[in-house]
Parts: structure tokens; sequence; C-alpha cells
């Protein structure tokens, strides 16, 4: 019987390292576990009390998938596109930040996630005397949905809260790509 038992958990123990060896190697060909990068283009609303300016940037992204449901990543970018309002033209300088994600995985090629982070921003408004600069930092969070097109390559979108102040808040609506390694 003691014979029995020795080979049978010989036998699970190999299976075991078997299958987990078999996990890791498809946790990494299909992105979780593994490194991604991305370049994202975000539409930003920027409220200073009563104005509104609609900017553009364009950022990118590394991280890596730590669980199929938890991720990390660092991103950065820079304004691409400023809105003129009252002669004086409003854009996002820079920006930079680390995120969580939270994916709610699925069988389905949509993945719908939540992240939250800090994000340093500078904001600039440039007239034709001065220009004016505001530098901060805030926590961030926002929803999106990564979508799969190829087993490597996604789409996402996703709607971001970067920075919320007293007097200025600035919301971003991204459409980007993701490349999985």
């Amino acid at each position: 019987m003691m014979k029995y038992l020795r080979s049978s958990a010989a036998v699970l123990a190999a299976g075991l390292l078997t299958a987990g060896a078999a996990h890791a190697q498809d946790m990494y060909k299909s992105g979780v576990g593994g490194l991604y990068t991305g370049l994202n283009y975000t539409f930003v609303d920027m409220d200073f009390g009563s104005q509104e300016a609609d900017v553009g940037t364009l950022s990118a992204k590394v991280g890596v998938m730590a669980t199929p449901f938890l991720g990390f990543e660092a991103r950065g970018g820079f304004g691409v596109d400023d809105d003129n309002i009252g002669g004086v033209d409003l854009s996002v300088d820079n920006f930079f930040g680390g995120y969580a994600t939270f994916n709610l995985v699925n069988e389905s090629p949509v993945t719908p996630y939540a992240i939250l982070g800090f994000t340093r921003v500078e904001l600039e408004a440039e007239g034709p005397f001065n220009t004016v600069t505001e530098d901060e930092s805030d926590v961030s969070y926002g929803l999106g949905l990564n979508m799969a097109f190829a087993p490597n390559l996604s789409g996402n979108l996703e709607y971001m809260r970067y920075y919320d102040d007293d007097d200025v808040t600035v919301d971003g609506l991204g459409v980007g790509l993701q490349v999985n390694f």
C-alpha cells in the first residue's frame, strides 16, 4: 500500500510540474504574465472653472500582466493638439504616471477593465505676452475595454479622469493599439 501511495504521489507531482510549465508557457503566449506595450491617442477635455478646452495627446505605455486579473503599467505622453480660447492657446504639455489595471477576464475577445493610479500632468496656457504652466499630480482612475484582434494584438477604448482639483479637471477618452510579447 505504501509503495502504491509513493508511486501515486510521484505521478501527481510530475503531472503538476508539467501542467504548471505548460500553463506558464501559454500565459506568455497570450500576453498574461508577459510584457505589453501600446500607443494611444486621447481626446482630452480640460475644464478651467467656467472655461472648457478640447485638446489631444499621444501617449505610450508599457506594462506587465501579473495575473490574468491584475496588470501594472507606466504611461507617458505629450500634447499634439491644443485649443484656443479668447486668444490663449491651452494644451497638455506632457504627462506620465503609474497604474494598476483590474481586468474582468472572460471567454470573449472583449475584456473590460478598471484602472487606478497616479498621474503627473503639466498644463500650459500661452497668450500673446506670456506663458503659464501648471504642474500637478493626482489620483487617476477610469474604465476601459481591450478588444483582441489577433493573439498578440489588441485595441482599446478607455475613459480616464487624469486630474481633478478645485478649479481644474482633466478627463480623457482614448483609443489605441496594444502589442503583447
